[in-house]
């Protein structure tokens, strides 16, 4: 996120100042276009907020170092002189980039703070503690520029938003969010489990799709080097002698010749799929498209698919205060979800129908398309009783256990799976080396014989 300053004039020649934020400079100046266009104002001046580094002393003490966050320079040099200090240099930060804190670090600040909320200690002086006790410098930059804002009386929300980019969208609205409810520790209790669940479902992901992924492309290459450059030395030998070769050793090196007469060729085959799909995938179709096959990829589909759902009733559950105000923890929970197809069917489909046509939530959530028979069953019953919330609670409780569960059987099979084509591979490959074992010449003159023979020794020393 960047942040930008703006000085206008109106017709009436009256100067106006104004700030905002968005994820790029462009989009910022594009927002301020469109603001300036709408009041009829005239842009004077366009600032960035940058990152100072500066050096200062007091009195005779030992000079400081620090960095600071301003538009112009004239700023921190006039903070720091009211704060008592010398300035001796403030010079511009050249590369003005935050890498993204681990996401157990943000874990772990909100989880913290939901248990000093529950204890009843005031939110200015629970960021002045995990200010002090953060490691990670970038989240420890973050909570103090967050600190500082809210002490001056800006908005939570809008502080929070700023700094997505770090947080995460979700996680930043949710913070900010907290700030103005009645409840700040049971928000904060709800994110913190969102984000553990979300944290512990992508590493037992990992272990399901991306460790047996790379355990495959490895056999894969060593495949490749054993078909393209073991196997033709000895093969290409008897092929010089004219010894008729067996099927599988003859198929073998039809391969191997093919791998190594298109290296080209076999390379962009293995290169450009994988970036063709990655380029695709992170165009908005391509998203919708992986998104919408991966709630029914074979096994790991269904357990996805739950997730979602159970994502979305936590969270529809932390916000959801009556059937009036409804929408807005619809939208937010299937923002939340992190899938783009499931967050699409809610908000272009379901919730328009709430809108327009005054249905209800069960109704609307099975026109989507994308919950099962138990959630809208479950839904269901919670609209008639009027205890949906409660509803969204069990359901999310109930598909967190389910998916644990099972999540586990899948990671086994997936790993059985993947035992038996190493198997299978390496039973193939024995009996190519086997059958390339048995090859001999048909009646060989005693020439022939030696001369093959110091051929062979000669490729075996090598």
């Amino acid at each position: 996120m960047v942040e930008l300053r703006f000085t206008a004039v109106k017709s009436t020649g009256q100067s106006i100042n104004g700030t905002l934020t968005a994820d790029s400079v462009a989009e910022a100046k594009k927002k301020i276009k469109r603001l300036a266009e709408k009041n009829q104002l005239t842009i004077q001046n366009i600032e960035k907020k940058h990152s100072w580094l500066y050096k200062a002393k007091k009195g005779n003490e030992k000079p400081i170092r620090g960095e600071q966050k301003a538009f112009t320079k004239d700023e921190v040099e006039n903070a720091l002189s009211r704060l008592g200090y010398s300035v001796l240099s403030v010079n511009r930060k050249l590369f003005d980039f935050r890498v993204k804190p681990p996401q157990t670090e943000i874990v772990t600040f909100v989880k913290i703070s939901a248990e000093l909320l529950d204890q009843k200690l005031a939110y200015g002086e629970i960021l002045t503690l995990l200010i002090n006790d953060t490691q990670n410098k970038a989240l420890k930059e973050t909570l103090r520029e967050i600190n500082n804002d809210l002490k001056k009386g800006a908005d939570s929300e809008a502080t929070f938003l700023k700094y997505q980019s770090i947080f995460g969208k979700f996680t930043a609205y949710m913070l900010g969010l907290a700030s103005k409810s009645g409840n700040m520790a049971e928000i904060y209790k709800a994110t913190a489990k969102f984000l553990e669940r979300r944290q512990e479902f992508k590493k037992n992901l990992r272990s399901a799709l991306i460790t047996p992924a790379v355990t495959l492309f490895v056999l894969f290459l060593a495949i490749m080097f054993y078909v393209g450059y073991i196997f033709p030395e000895t093969a290409l030998l008897f092929v010089k002698f004219k010894i008729d070769l067996p099927p599988m050793t003859a198929f073998t090196l039809k391969i191997s010749n093919f791998i190594m007469g298109n290296k080209l060729l076999v390379g962009a085959a293995m290169l450009l799929p994988p970036i063709i799909l990655w380029r695709f995938a992170k165009t908005k179709f391509g998203s919708m498209f992986f998104d919408k096959h991966l709630l029914k990829m074979p096994m790991i589909g269904n357990l996805i698919h739950k997730t979602l759902i159970e994502v979305f009733c936590r969270v529809f559950y932390t916000l959801y205060s009556g059937s009036a105000e409804s929408i807005e923890p619809i939208r937010i929970a299937s923002e939340a979800a992190g899938n783009s197809y499931f967050e699409e069917r809610i908000k272009n489909v379901a919730i328009p129908l709430m809108i327009k046509k005054g249905i209800g939530i069960t109704d609307a959530f099975e026109a989507s398309g994308v919950f099962t028979d138990t959630a809208l069953n479950r839904f269901h019953s919670g609209e008639e009783t009027g205890t949906i919330k409660n509803t969204a609670l069990q359901l999310a409780n109930y598909y967190e256990s389910e998916t644990v569960y099972k999540l586990k059987n899948v990671i086994e099979m997936i790993q059985v799976f993947i035992a038996m084509i190493i198997m299978v591979v390496m039973i193939l490959l024995t009996l190519v080396s086997a059958e390339t074992a048995t090859v001999s010449p048909k009646q060989p003159g005693v020439t022939q014989v030696l001369e093959f023979e110091q051929n062979y020794e000669s490729i075996l020393k090598c």
